[in-house]
């Protein structure tokens, strides 16, 4: 069942642009902003652990050990 979403207090100048958008698509207001939703959520797909493993240590962050060990010294600290 579809669900009306609504926009409150949105900037004058993201207004202007996503006008300008639709108008370039030939869409009105609504449809381009439909779209965009569409487009922002069609891009969830799942990853694989490789993948998964690439981006933890793109992002530099912790193994699960040493998560295991800092919460270890957290928890030994109280």
């Amino acid at each position: 069942m579809p669900v009306n979403i609504s926009i409150k207090n949105a900037p004058d100048d993201i207004v202007r642009r996503l006008k300008a958008r639709a108008e370039r698509n030939h869409r009105s207001l609504q449809g381009e902003l439909l779209a965009i939703l569409e487009e922002a959520v069609a891009k969830e797909s799942t990853i694989t652990v490789e993948e998964l493993l690439d981006e933890v240590t793109r992002l530099g962050l912790k193994t699960g050990s040493e998560s295991a060990e800092l919460i270890r010294a957290d928890r030994d600290a109280r």
